[in-house]
């Protein structure tokens, strides 16, 4: 559908200055501006990937407003009616302001005055909403957070109006609307507002953008820098069982932007909840862009903000759905709305990066503002290269100094290892210090659960966070990562966990054939030391790139290690004996165990472990380097779970017990494919003779492959010395090796 361009006769309406107006610019001056919108009208039927997006913006809220406008009193939970009514109302109304705007057409305007009227008469008199789960209760939503939502588009929708109110419209509508609703996210609700958290920031972004509609430049300040005196204690736990803490100055947008960030533009809480959080950051510092400029929020902290949209692009598998880093729902990708804001922003107030023009044509939408419309001529024009996702190494911490995420790329998404040594991650983090998860193409080779949550999903929960969050995918043991003598890192206290973070030891991506990432933990548990290295290698004798993990726990006292793998697939093979129960148990009593069915238990193999797994058509073999004390544990989520809340996923957990320093050596192989359309099995097997264990003392870790044809290959990881430039030599089996860097491979 083509968009023509037209117009209509503005109604001639009266326009009232507030007490500040007369320093203020004219509307819309929000998200929309005056000039970008005359840019939008003149240009339709011009782009057409602009075209299609206002088509199917109008589309759907022509539909809503043949359906009529119900503001319901509110008592569900997210999924229920009240709640999904009042979401699909802000957007709406956000929506036929800028179709308002652009098409110039007064039913948009009416229906959104219409709605607004009906939000004030109905939000006088409301009461705190009926359900008391939440640290911070709303009143349109059962939690604060969700009213923030409600305000940030609808201050958008009103900037919108604004000139095809009357005076006494407007007045009615911030006197008994706005501003109460202002004050309750804020003033109300002080331990939601002021702090550092996803949270926050929309409550944030909420006040100062009516603030910037309304000119109220209390409220502007109130977003900026949060409440002053907010009578606030440090304690308490919020929706997420995450301690808030408001001490100091960690209040205010510019706090929030400036702890959660890291300069590489990482945040801090992971990719699903960056992805959330950006679009309050950007809309809110765009607004501040149009309206403010002078206070360069927009570019604070080096440009952080543009910075991490290329960031969470990087935090994507080759489908473009984010890495399921702490609390994250699988399935989250690049097409949701946020990045779409997000992309075309980045684009816009960026460098014009070509490459982000392809991830807008995978999009295929653009934001209805000049930013979508600029994206949306650089596609028209031919202007998108590919968006190349290379191996990066993005810090933690406001300093960057906190720890990080490691990703480690081989050829076109071929294998991705996705390395994590951050920090907590606020109270939306996971106990798994050291964990990763492996990608093959889109396809997850060994997972990363994710959060334990069905969003939005009335039947399960109310659509909120499950108890089997914190039972289970919290916890240390339900990652790919290290547990001692079945307990969590940290013991699986917040408050400790978020005074500690691991540290970088190296990354090295800039070879062809070997990319290593290696970091330390020291106080996971206190006492131990682990220090992991993985390294993606590529070697001619092989199919495919393969994934080498080193291990290394150095003690102070004996204990029981459990190294799980949790591997997406169909067992094929492997070659050790074991027992099958006739009924099941749990693996353990708590800390994440409870909720894991033993189905297999046997004895490792003196020497190598191997386990054969086929998944999305494709095989995966794990050699792990073992004792013949140890034991392995064929496991299966889903154990003391009546509501069937987990995924019944499987791992193999390999135990070590009674040891103090050791070290785990092994290497994920993927090889050969399945097709069950010629029914055609293709190098089912692996290609490993042996993996062993060459060296190891305080010094160096030395580990060689040798493939099934005799080939050998070595690898040693120096221990204590990271320095890049300071010289190795070791003696292995006679044979003298040196090189320069932390580690050797041939």
């Amino acid at each position: 559908m083509n968009i023509k361009k037209f117009s209509l006769t503005m109604l001639a309406v009266g326009i009232s200055l507030s007490p500040f107006a007369s320093e203020a610019k004219g509307h819309p001056n929000l998200i929309l501006t005056e000039s970008g919108v005359e840019r939008m009208r003149d240009s339709l039927g011009e782009v057409p990937l602009f075209d299609k997006s206002l088509a199917a913006v109008k589309q759907e809220v022509d539909a809503e407003i043949e359906m009529g406008i119900d503001t319901p009193i509110p008592k569900d939970f997210s999924g229920g009616y009240t709640h999904q009514r009042h979401k699909k109302n802000f957007f709406i109304a956000q929506k036929a302001g800028v179709l308002y705007q652009v098409l110039e057409d007064e039913k948009y305007a009416k229906y959104i005055r219409d709605m607004l009227f009906q939000y004030e008469a109905m939000y006088k008199d409301l009461p705190l909403h009926p359900q008391k789960r939440s640290y911070a209760r709303g009143k349109l939503f059962w939690q604060c957070l969700n009213d923030s939502n409600w305000l940030v588009y609808m201050s958008q929708a009103y900037d919108a109006i604004y000139d095809y109110l009357s005076a006494d419209e407007r007045k009615t509508l911030e006197g008994n609307l706005f501003r109460p609703f202002a004050d309750f996210i804020s003033l109300e609700n002080p331990q939601f507002f002021n702090r550092v958290h996803n949270h926050s920031t929309w409550g944030i972004a909420a006040v100062g953008m009516i603030g910037l509609v309304m000119n109220d430049e209390d409220l502007i300040q109130r977003a900026l820098y949060g409440i002053e005196d907010d009578g606030l204690e440090v304690g308490g736990k919020d929706n997420d069982g995450g301690t808030i803490k408001v001490e100091g100055q960690r209040k205010g947008f510019f706090a929030n932007l400036e702890e959660p960030f890291s300069p590489d533009g990482y945040y801090t809480e992971g990719p699903y909840y960056q992805r959330y959080a950006m679009y309050p950051f950007l809309i809110f510092a765009l607004a501040m862009e149009n309206s403010r400029p002078d206070l360069k929020v927009l570019q604070h902290k080096n440009g952080v903000l543009l910075k991490g949209v290329n960031a969470l692009l990087n935090l994507s598998d080759a489908d473009g759905e984010f890495f399921p880093l702490n609390d994250g729902q699988k399935g989250m990708s690049y097409h949701s709305a946020s990045l779409v804001t997000a992309v075309d922003l980045a684009y816009f107030y960026g460098e014009k990066d070509p490459q982000l023009l392809s991830i807008v044509e995978k999009q295929n939408q653009v934001l209805l503002q000049e930013s979508g419309l600029s994206a949306a001529i650089g596609v028209r024009d031919g202007k998108a290269k590919p968006f190349a996702k290379d191996s990066v190494n993005l810090s933690d911490g406001p300093d960057g100094q906190q720890g990080g995420v490691g990703i480690l790329r081989y050829g076109n998404e071929d294998l991705t290892l996705v390395f994590k040594y951050a920090a907590q991650g606020l109270s939306h983090g996971h106990y798994d210090k050291l964990s990763f998860s492996l990608y093959e193409k889109g396809d997850e080779v060994l997972q990363d659960y994710g959060l334990a949550r069905f969003v939005n999903i009335e039947q399960k929960g109310g659509g909120n966070y499950l108890k089997e969050n914190a039972t289970w995918a919290k916890t240390t043991i339900a990652h790919n990562t290290l547990s001692l003598n079945g307990q969590k890192h940290f013991d699986g206290k917040y408050d400790v966990a978020s005074q500690h973070h691991s540290a970088l030891f190296t990354f090295d991506a800039e070879k062809e054939n070997v990319k290593v990432v290696s970091a330390t933990e020291e106080n996971a548990y206190p006492g131990t030391l682990m220090h992991r290295t993985m390294a993606v290698i590529k070697d001619e004798n092989f199919e495919k790139p393969f994934l080498l993990d080193i291990l290394r726990v150095e003690s102070d006292q004996k204990n029981q290690y459990d190294l799980p793998f949790y591997y997406m697939g169909q067992i094929i093979d492997k070659n050790f004996s074991y027992q099958s129960p006739t009924t099941l148990s749990a693996f353990g009593e708590d800390n994440g165990y409870q909720h894991l069915f033993v189905e297999g238990k046997g004895n490792a193999n003196n020497g190598n472990t191997k386990f054969q797994w086929l998944g999305n058509g494709k095989y995966y073999t794990l050699t792990a380097v073992t004792h013949a004390d140890d034991e392995v544990y064929l496991t299966r989520i889903g154990a003391n779970d009546p509501d069937f809340n987990l995924r019944r996923d499987a791992a193999i957990t390999l135990r070590r017990n009674d040891t103090a320093d050791t070290v785990f050596v092994s290497v994920v192989e993927p090889h050969g494919s399945y097709s069950p359309v010629s029914e055609s099995s293709v190098n089912s097997r692996s290609s490993i003779a042996s993996v062993n264990v060459v060296l190891d003392n305080d010094d160096y870790t030395g580990v060689s492959i040798t493939d099934v044809k005799g080939n050998i290959q070595l690898f040693v990881i120096a221990n204590g010395n990271s320095d890049k430039s300071v010289e190795h030599a070791v003696t292995i089996a006679g044979q003298d090796y040196s090189w320069t860097g932390p580690y050797f491979y041939q």
